[in-house]
């Protein structure tokens, strides 16, 4: 079966949000391009985080280049709700990240997961085979307002307990450290 990539060059909306009470939340990626063209990719809290911080890193390191001009941070300017209805076109097993510098933009891809393990070359590549991916290409100040935007949701979870760092449940948590007694 051809590969299916939802391909979005300068999104309306690009960002990170969830479904659901804290504990038990579903993490999203979601794009919208200006047509109203919405793609929903569910992938888990980790995955957020790892994207945020590895795009930050990226334009960190494309700042310290010359000539090419990279905001230092962004507000988070899109605090709404992900766009209805969200409808998981896929759960991603693998992303890429990488700089156009032709474009001067960000390019992130999300890769869905199939029976076979993922060929890292199929990653940001034209091929026609392979598993369905979302690509999506973004400004500089988009993808830290991306960034900022991902952090915030990450971070909207349970509490930590004080002690292990473990998410805390209303009810509490049995903490390791306290030998299993709850907390």
């Amino acid at each position: 079966m051809p590969r299916q990539v939802h391909l979005f060059d300068r999104p309306s909306r690009f960002v990170a949000g969830t479904v659901g009470q804290p504990g038990d939340r579903t993490f999203y990626l979601q794009a919208t391009d200006d047509t109203g063209r919405t793609v929903s990719v569910a992938l888990e809290k980790n995955q957020v985080q790892v994207l945020a911080d590895r795009m930050n890193d990226l334009l960190d390191e494309i700042s310290g280049r010359a000539g090419t001009v990279i905001p230092p941070e962004a507000d988070v300017d899109d605090l709404e709700p992900l766009t209805a209805p969200v409808d998981e076109e896929f759960r991603v097993a693998a992303m890429g990240l990488a700089w156009d510098g032709t474009e001067e933009a960000v390019v992130v891809e999300a890769v869905a997961a199939g029976e076979e393990p993922i060929e890292e070359d199929v990653i940001l590549s034209d091929s026609e085979e392979g598993p369905d991916a979302l690509r999506v290409t973004i400004t500089p100040m988009a993808a830290r307002a991306f960034v900022a935007r991902a952090r915030r949701v990450v971070a909207a979870g349970r509490p930590s307990c004080p002690l292990c760092s473990l998410p805390l449940d209303p009810v509490g948590h049995v903490c390791p450290r306290q030998n299993g007694y709850r907390r």
